[in-house]
């Protein structure tokens, strides 16, 4: 399996991701799920702007990362996917497309009718309901910022 880490957060790439969990799973390739940034060229060289030397990034639309998931497992880079929202990993997993799989939340920020559940996930009923249809696709959710923190498991981010 070549995508060491399917993640949420609102930020996409930046140090958390690239300096945090970067040199830890020894990234080689970002994968960015988001319909918007997947049209947008000067967005995305912003992006790579933060890349190591040694990693390069693809901005996909949601449809088109549901279409390659199986390459994604096939690539022998060692693969970061990124959704900026719950909704967007939702897409990708519904069908069994990411059963077994573990999906980390790494910063959903404040925003209005969002309670704080750990100082960088806040989730509204709309995040809930997504995270809860996450795992019933058989995924495994837990919120984790960096690798050496204590990760916190949907259960009890949902209590």
């Amino acid at each position: 399996m070549s995508v060491v880490l399917y993640r949420i957060d609102e930020r996409l790439i930046h140090g958390q991701v690239v300096m945090g969990w970067g040199p830890q799973l020894r990234v080689q390739h970002y994968v960015v799920v988001d319909d918007e940034l997947a049209t947008s060229e000067w967005e995305q060289d912003l992006y790579r702007l933060g890349l190591p030397d040694t990693a390069s990034a693809d901005f996909l639309t949601v449809g088109d990362a549901r279409a390659r998931l199986a390459d994604l497992d096939d690539d022998p880079r060692r693969t970061v996917v990124l959704t900026r929202t719950v909704a967007a990993m939702g897409e990708l997993a519904e069908g069994d497309g990411l059963r077994g799989r573990e999906v980390n939340l790494g910063g959903l920020h404040h925003a209005a009718g969002r309670t704080e559940r750990v100082p960088y996930v806040f989730l509204g009923r709309v995040e809930e309901e997504g995270l809860q249809a996450l795992a019933d696709e058989g995924v495994e959710v837990s919120a984790r910022d960096l690798p050496g923190s204590r990760a916190v498991d949907l259960k009890a981010l949902l209590a």
